[in-house]
């Protein structure tokens, strides 16, 4: 399937200007001197970190600054901006004193105060915080989780940088005080995916590796802008267009670093940027579904189906193909916003490619029917075969480090450590020696709901940002402020923390994956587990491990079972993972910077075998959602600009030229409306309302995109997906007015 590279193709040239001149694109080279000014005081520990750890920005995966792609430099304006997080000194803690001047504070301005520096609490009626030693830290904690039932309390964990060993100690703790009630990023962004991978193919990650993209005959992307979320990946597909592959962009708006983009590591592409996209199609926001059915539609049939692939090795081809026939072309029209001409479009690249990878992200997943989504895109695959050899697969790609481990290591409350389903806990129970339990645990969405509900007594945060997270912030701060005791586990300050106390605050200062002693591990995208090893440097002294803090918070709840849950490092929890989860073996092996490997190898479902009870991968018969906007509204979808996660680094996306207040608007529907770029406008939905400033974008008529974390205050709490549990964050209906209407 590997295509022999071109040394220098004009035909891909984005631009004859030189660098990019005058194009809305990263400078790259400023944000080289920007770290390293940021970073000046402990710039030989930055440096040791960017070569010798493992990238704790977005989850392609590296060894210092190389990964196994391809033998070039890996580095990105992500992991440079992260960077300062893990040099930065501690903070002076008087300024945790008044916790109300610091909550009017951005959460850049709360990063750059610096680490937490040892434990603080604050007590209701306090004005802030006060020093607190970890003993009594623990104590408390401890005592608080001991008196509450199983059902009255709950444990989140972000995704930035946490390294696996985090998660599996934390879950076992969890798991230790009799609840599954714990929960990672993971359910906010690919639950769906992982959902429905398992139920379809019987395996729940990404089935091919980066290497498939560079060569094979198609890409399509959907839902997903790598540009701004892992721009590594941009690499991959310079190389990839150098040898020949067609990428094709499903998108309700053309992302221009997904048209064109400027890798500055390597010469040609430096100088005069890269053609990306081959073919953009712009869908209504919500209407992947209609769209890829009707793309399904066409395939069938012309024909097109790998027809033997589809007899021997898959189940529900009949139903879905029954259902093809019901739906019109004039209702798959409808709902995508899209003419069966460029179904036909897409129908076709895909019908002359033998080998083709599709990848996604949360403009696929963060939908209320994000299921339904991801199974249209296997069904595609699936049709052609496109799973389990080379140049092919199906890739919902991670914008984490750590959240393709979370899961994995059971940190989620409706599976165990693997995958595991709940019904399984015997198996854990005789592992640990503790009774594990069946019930489903919460979610992070439902431990919000517990805690407003004043169902919550202990709500236990590793780092994120409820308030920045979740639809609804209000309601958010609100649930926040009514669990009699939270403990937020950071390495810095945020917002949530800074909420009034129903009666007790814990601040416990936590060490970056660079500081643990005994090095961790972290899972990428394409299935990799890479070691990162203890880096030489500056430490915050009062920081502790997360495995440690969990661990030991369960510990002082249940002394009866302490031996049980405490570990002696990280080579110790390495070896219990690869006796809990059966994929992992050979991750206690794992030791020296370098070390990885890959569980499935290169590809899963290798020779079409599928590790489903039947041994066949499974069609589904996926009719499109309902519109539901009404005259006059217009659906909105939220999105990053510059920023990671809910991190804010820029008020300006480099890319796309949108301030963070910008709304971004199709032409005619500005004229239509009368809005011209820069005019202040009101978006009121059913649950709130946002002031912005008009940008016209090239955006599918009928659709906005807006900011994220800016545009949760749009956004119904109550819609989530059926499985997963995902909030939907991707449509919207709101209408648009002038402030002085």
């Amino acid at each position: 399937m590997a295509k022999r590279e071109k040394l220098i193709d004009p035909g891909n040239w984005a631009s004859l200007k030189p660098f990019g001149i005058g194009e809305n694109r990263p400078n790259n080279y400023a944000e080289l001197w920007r770290a390293a000014k940021e970073n000046r005081g402990r710039l030989r520990y930055a440096w040791r970190i960017l070569r010798q750890g493992t990238c704790d920005g977005c989850a392609l995966g590296t060894k210092g600054m190389h990964d196994w792609t391809m033998d070039e430099i890996h580095l990105c304006n992500i992991r440079l901006r992260l960077l300062r997080l893990n040099t930065m000194p501690a903070l002076d803690p008087a300024l945790l004193a008044d916790a109300a001047a610091l909550s009017r504070k951005s959460g850049a301005e709360l990063r750059e105060l610096g680490r937490l520096p040892y434990p603080m609490v604050r007590r209701r009626g306090e004005p802030g915080f006060t020093r607190i030693g970890w003993e009594e830290a623990l104590d408390l904690a401890g005592g608080a989780l001991r008196e509450a039932a199983p059902g009255r309390f709950g444990f989140y964990m972000t995704s930035r940088g946490e390294p696996n060993e985090n998660y599996f100690a934390a879950q076992k703790a969890v798991r230790a005080l009799g609840s599954n009630s714990i929960d990672n990023a993971a359910r906010v962004c690919h639950s769906p995916s992982t959902v429905m991978l398992k139920e379809t193919l019987g395996v729940a990650a990404t089935t091919c590796s980066y290497e498939d993209w560079i060569g094979t005959d198609l890409i399509v992307f959907i839902g997903s802008n790598v540009a701004n979320n892992q721009p590594v990946a941009m690499k991959y597909l310079y190389h990839a267009k150098k040898a020949g592959t067609r990428i094709a962009v499903v998108n309700p708006y053309r992302e221009p670093g997904m048209e064109k983009y400027w890798v500055p590591s390597n010469v040609e592409s430096a100088v005069f940027g890269t053609r990306i996209a081959d073919a953009y199609f712009q869908i209504h926001t919500g209407g992947d579904v209609a769209f890829l059915t009707g793309v399904l539609k066409h395939l069938v049939e012309r024909g097109w189906a790998d027809e033997s692939f589809v007899a021997d090795h898959t189940t529900g081809f009949g139903e879905t193909r029954d259902l093809l026939g019901r739906l019109s072309w004039e209702e798959l029209e409808t709902g995508c916003g899209l003419d069966s001409a460029e179904m036909l479009r897409l129908a076709t690249m895909i019908g002359q490619a033998r080998g083709a990878v599709f990848v996604w992200s949360m403009g696929i997943t963060q939908h209320e029917f994000g299921e339904d989504n991801v199974r249209a895109i296997v069904n595609l695959g699936l049709s052609k075969g496109f799973v389990g050899r080379e140049g092919c697969g199906l890739m919902p790609i991670r914008g984490h480090s750590g959240v393709q481990g979370g899961a994995e290591m059971g940190a989620y409350a409706t599976v165990l450590p693997g995958g595991s389903p709940l019904a399984d806990a015997a198996r854990f129970s005789e592992l640990w020696g503790f009774e594990v339990p069946t019930a489903k645990g919460r979610t992070a969405p439902e431990m919000i709901d517990a805690a407003h509900d004043g169902e919550l007594d202990v709500l236990v945060s590793s780092g994120g940002n409820f308030l920045e997270v979740l639809p609804d912030p209000a309601y958010t701060r609100a649930a926040l402020s009514r669990a009699r005791l939270r403990v937020h586990i950071d390495i810095c300050v945020s917002g949530q923390m800074l909420v009034d106390p129903a009666e007790t605050v814990l601040l416990l200062p936590a060490q970056t994956r660079y500081e643990m002693v005994g090095g961790v591990t972290e899972t990428s995208t394409e299935r990799r587990v890479i070691f990162s090893p203890e880096v030489e440097g500056p430490r915050i002294e009062g920081a502790w491990p997360e495995w440690r803090i969990f661990t030991e918070l369960a510990a002082r709840a249940r002394p009866e079972i302490a031996d049980k849950v405490r570990y002696e490092g990280t080579p110790q929890i390495r070896a219990e993972i690869a006796a809990a989860a059966p994929a992992y073996d050979g991750i206690q092996n794992l030791a020296r910077f370098g070390d990885q490997f890959q569980y499935g190898g290169p590809r899963l479902c290798a020779g079409w075998t599928f590790p489903t009870p039947d041994g066949k991968a499974r069609f589904s018969a996926v009719s499109p959602p309902p519109l539901r906007r009404a005259d006059g509204s217009y659906t909105v979808a939220t999105r990053r600009g510059k920023q990671f996660n809910s991190m804010v680094h820029e008020r300006k996306d480099s890319l796309t030229g949108a301030v963070r207040d910008a709304v971004l608007m199709n032409p005619a529907d500005a004229d239509r409306e009368g809005y011209s770029d820069g005019d202040p406008v009101v978006l009121s939905s059913a649950t709130g309302e946002m002031r912005g400033r008009v940008l016209r974008a090239p955006i599918a008529p009928g659709n906005l995109q807006v900011h994220w974390p800016e545009g949760e205050v749009l956004l119904d709490r109550s819609r989530r997906s059926p499985q997963a549990g995902i909030p939907d964050y991707k449509s919207a209906e709101v209408m648009i007015k002038h402030p002085s209407d």
